[in-house]
């Protein structure tokens, strides 16, 4: 069993004991609602046929289609994905938009492929998983090393088994084809809204504020110039080949820059090499892992040194590492809460493709931010009147949303 999935299972059970959950019900939500499991198959250019693993999983779809993004990753395992269809089932139960949760994956290098060998697998996964998805059925998004091209791939090759186009059975599109604008950094912006609630909660000043991101990627890229925007000083930011430190502060732009051209953010010139690991316990005022599962553990959590840790990635923090934070009166700001921009705007855009009618950037913002308040002063609200760490509150409001779906909707047949 994955780090990923112990963590998933062990935030349910004790989510479930502080609310006294119905055993039933628990035992339902324990369980993915159906697993897929696809060879791929794909023609390499050398003529060789290499064939790839996929997985589609759907948690619970009690609320709505399910929802959810598809990683390409050599270390992509069935345990993973099903951790992460379980977070996507909270996520958006905690900001109130009527999905359930998904999540896919392929087991593969994707930097190791040509353009036409990645292509030619996209299509190929999305056909396998043509049976799952669906605009009311389950609808993919990006998520690590995936992007609107290949959202548009899978969009396509659900729309020529269909017949007609279908723009609406994948969010995270290129504009062009129904994507919204403003989905790109919806991520990101969710974080940012979340950090700065965060920081307001504690009495904090945000100028000035002292911001360390782990994942230059979507998420901790996008952040970092968010974050230096509104006036924080972004002292730390690393990639999956290092780091660098400048505790008078880093310009994302120029860090973006050089990444581009060096493809990585290690070795760039203003500032002090540091490794992912050291990152996570250097001097600031506010932590952002935005990279992977499994960052915070029982190992360094002791040794953190943030006021402040928001989770842009999906599961960084093991439940010995949550614990030992919260003992130590760290405040961290849960995945299911900071990182559901995303979704949000998922959900914005699928809406949109239905009714064919688009909304301005600042609409889609402005909704967004207004979304993920309400949803931050709830879990707070929650957590402050039980006595509860920040996450228990939202996974114990989101689960709860979930539960009731079930109790009302019964039990079939």
């Amino acid at each position: 069993m994955s780090d990923a999935w112990t963590t998933a299972l062990s935030q349910l059970d004790e989510a479930a004991a502080h609310m006294k959950l119905d055993p039933n019900l628990h035992e339902v939500l324990r369980r993915p609602k159906r697993i897929l499991t696809v060879s791929i198959p794909v023609r390499m250019d050398d003529g060789r046929v290499e064939v790839f693993t996929g997985y589609r999983v759907h948690h619970d779809l009690s609320r709505g289609p399910a929802k959810g993004g598809i990683r390409y990753h050599p270390d992509v395992s069935l345990d993973e994905v099903k951790a992460l269809a379980m977070w996507m089932t909270w996520k958006s139960a905690i900001v109130g938009i009527p999905y359930g949760g998904a999540k896919g994956g392929v087991v593969v290098d994707p930097k190791r492929l040509s353009d036409g060998e990645l292509e030619r697998m996209t299509r190929r996964y999305a056909s396998e998983i043509l049976p799952f998805i669906g605009p009311e059925r389950d609808v993919p998004a990006p998520d690590l090393n995936t992007d609107e091209r290949i959202m548009a791939w899978i969009m396509d090759t659900y729309s020529m088994n269909t017949g007609y186009s279908v723009p609406g059975v994948v969010t995270g599109k290129p504009v062009s084809v129904g994507g919204s604008l403003g989905r790109g950094g919806a991520t990101s912006r969710g974080v940012t809204f979340a950090a700065l609630m965060a920081v307001k909660q504690l009495g904090m000043h945000v100028d000035g504020l002292r911001v360390a991101v782990q994942g230059f990627g979507k998420v901790g890229g996008f952040a970092a110039q968010l974050f230096h925007d509104v006036g924080c000083t972004v002292v730390a930011i690393s990639d999956f080949k290092g780091g660098i430190f400048n505790s008078r502060g880093l310009n994302p732009s120029a860090l973006l820059r050089y990444r581009d051209e060096n493809g990585t953010v290690a070795g760039f010139p203003n500032g002090d090499a540091i490794t992912n690991d050291e990152l996570l316990t250097i001097d600031c005022d506010l932590l952002v892992p935005a990279a992977i599962e499994d960052q915070l553990t029982q190992s360094n959590a002791d040794r953190v040194r943030a006021r402040i840790v928001v989770e842009g990635a999906n599961g960084p923090t093991t439940r010995e590492a949550d614990h030992i934070l919260d003992e130590r009166g760290i405040l961290v700001v849960p995945d299911v809460l900071a990182n559901a921009g995303g979704v949000t705007v998922s959900y914005f855009e699928w809406v949109q493709d239905i009714a064919a009618y688009f909304w301005s950037e600042d609409e889609v913002n402005t909704r967004l931010h207004g979304l993920m308040e309400r949803s931050y002063e709830q879990s707070r609200a929650y957590a402050e009147e039980h006595g509860v760490r920040l996450r228990l509150a939202a996974l114990a409001i989101g689960i709860g949303r979930v539960a009731e779906a079930h109790r009302v909707r019964g039990l079939f047949p």
